[in-house]
């Protein structure tokens, strides 16, 4: 464990926590794709089967468990308890535009070819493209809260950490995943591409909303939800 894998750490369990307390307190999921929690949700779920069958360390366990309770219990906010404040309108992108891809190069590139391993490798995939539904839906809707930009940023600044930690690990320890450093890498320009641009040109300037002039519906449904449970 070194210090760059453990900011990414903190900073992603931060970032969690404070999505769930946002919806907590304020009582609503207004502007908060749960599309993109559940692809989250699934990506901890396919990543720590092995939490009861592979002790690694304290540290490691009580993070996946945290990890998989917060993942759970945020979908469970927006999808029961809070549902009538969901916009699920605007969720609108179809997720399995993304899952069935994932799946499929899962099956093609991976390091060994067992249901473990796959399953594993689908998490690291899926997790590298698991906030496009938010992201869709700010552009869609043009506008999003400064605690959306700002959730978005520090998931993008973990992302960022833990490609240094990569590089760190592969200089001092001679160690390397090309499956986690490419997938880290695809996420982290897709970050970069989106809400840097908005955070620092919008967020920091004291803007209560961010204002996007185009409107996206690529990957979306051919019509509106009536609903406010559609997943």
């Amino acid at each position: 464990m070194n210090i760059l894998r453990l900011s990414g750490d903190v900073c992603h369990l931060v970032t969690i926590i404070s999505l769930f307390l946002k919806i907590w307190r304020s009582k609503s999921c207004a502007g908060i794709s749960g599309k993109s929690q559940v692809l989250f949700a699934l990506v901890f779920t396919t990543r720590y089967l092995d939490l009861f069958t592979f002790f690694i360390s304290i540290y490691n366990t009580v993070m996946k468990v945290v990890y998989l309770v917060l993942a759970y219990a945020t979908v469970r906010l927006i999808y029961l308890r809070f549902r009538n404040t969901y916009d699920s309108e605007n969720d609108s992108v179809r997720m399995e535009f993304l899952l069935v891809p994932v799946a499929g190069l899962s099956f093609l590139v991976n390091h060994d070819f067992t249901v473990m391993e796959i399953l594993w490798t689908f998490s690291i995939y899926l997790e590298s493209v698991a906030i496009l539904p938010q992201m869709f839906m700010i552009r869609k809707t043009g506008e999003a809260e400064s605690f959306i930009t700002h959730y978005l940023f520090f998931l993008g600044l973990y992302r960022a950490l833990y490609l240094c930690n990569w590089v760190w690990r592969y200089y001092y320890e001679g160690f390397y995943d090309l499956i986690a450093v490419v997938s880290g890498v695809v996420q982290t320009i897709i970050y970069c591409c989106f809400f840097f641009y908005l955070y620092f040109t919008k967020v920091l300037r004291g803007s209560a909303k961010v204002t996007l002039p185009l409107s996206v519906t690529e990957l979306s449904d051919p019509a509106p939800s009536l609903g406010h449970t559609q997943q």
